[in-house]
């Protein structure tokens, strides 16, 4: 599984726009669109999400599922699980 918020940064690590991503997934500029503004997981037909990663993966980005070890190594981006809330805020 992908969250919009993970589709996002891994779009911005590979340095491509929507467009771009569509075009390389062969998937509509709509459907990108619709997938990146979802909260949560992304919910889409399972042929599309697998274009969308697979592309994702040809542009050079790695997706790090919870609890997933990164295997290569690299640069890369992870999201800290949620921490208490701030007393002081």
């Amino acid at each position: 599984m992908i969250t919009a918020a993970q589709m996002r940064a891994a779009r911005a690590l590979a340095g491509i726009d929507q467009k771009t991503l569509a075009e390389r997934a062969g998937v509509s500029l709509p459907t990108i669109q619709r997938m990146e503004a979802s909260d949560g997981v992304v919910r889409a037909v399972v042929d599309t999400l697998m274009k969308v990663i697979q592309a994702l993966d040809e542009s050079g980005v790695e997706l790090i599922g919870d609890n997933q070890a990164s295997e290569r190594g690299g640069r890369g981006v992870r999201l800290k699980p949620h921490a208490a809330p701030n007393p002081r805020s």
